[in-house]
């Protein structure tokens, strides 16, 4: 099974789920459609002012610039943001710049 059916698959599946829920999905896997959605996606996440990444709960908060907030739960993303603990001397009560 390639990409495109895996990811055909998946959501198909997130659509049977919703539709036990009664609620209406939309899929999107590939094309033009696929294409608009992320570009929608990359200028929502470009109003994210502040990302609080929680691994131990499995969820990321993203903080927008109008002050609203928004959880996701994975249990991957939150991973993926996390910094390696430092040890070095460093003011405890502010978050590290340095990259």
């Amino acid at each position: 099974m390639d990409k495109n059916e895996e990811a055909r698959e998946a959501a198909k599946r997130v659509l049977q789920l919703e539709a036990e829920l009664e609620a209406e999905g939309d899929a999107r896997t590939g094309g033009d459609e696929l294409a608009h959605s992320r570009a929608v996606l990359h200028q929502w996440v470009d109003t994210v002012v502040a990302v609080v990444a929680s691994p131990g709960v499995g969820r990321v908060t993203l903080i927008h610039a109008d002050g609203g907030q928004t959880k996701i739960a994975s249990p991957n993303l939150p991973f993926l943001l996390s910094r390696p603990a430092r040890f070095d001397a460093q003011d405890e009560n502010s978050p590290s710049d340095a990259g």
